[in-house]
């Protein structure tokens, strides 16, 4: 992943903070469920799209690109079938249900 890549993430990521507090507020303020759940709902799915981000960035440089520059140093030790297997297992864990 490059360094625009993991700023962008940064900063979803910092903004998903700022709605936990939120939550955790509201919480603490009793507020109505509905709207906590609401606000849960909200996080979970820019927690969601952070992680498809992530794996989108997974696919591109260390399954695609295992041998290239971008490669993580992790992904250049693997072979071709632990990295497929390695991505099963992330997708899975994405799609879970």
């Amino acid at each position: 992943m490059n360094q625009e890549e993991r700023t962008k993430i940064d900063r979803r990521l910092a903004r998903i903070e700022g709605q936990v507090r939120g939550l955790r507020k509201l919480v603490a303020e009793s507020a109505y469920c509905c709207d906590i759940l609401a606000q849960l709902s909200a996080a979970s799915a820019a927690l969601d799209q952070v992680a498809a981000s992530v794996a989108s960035n997974h696919i591109q440089h260390c399954i695609a690109d295992q041998g290239g520059a971008h490669a993580h140093e992790a992904a250049k030790k693997m072979s071709q079938e632990e990295l497929f297997e390695e991505l099963e297992d992330v997708l899975k864990r994405l799609v879970k249900t």
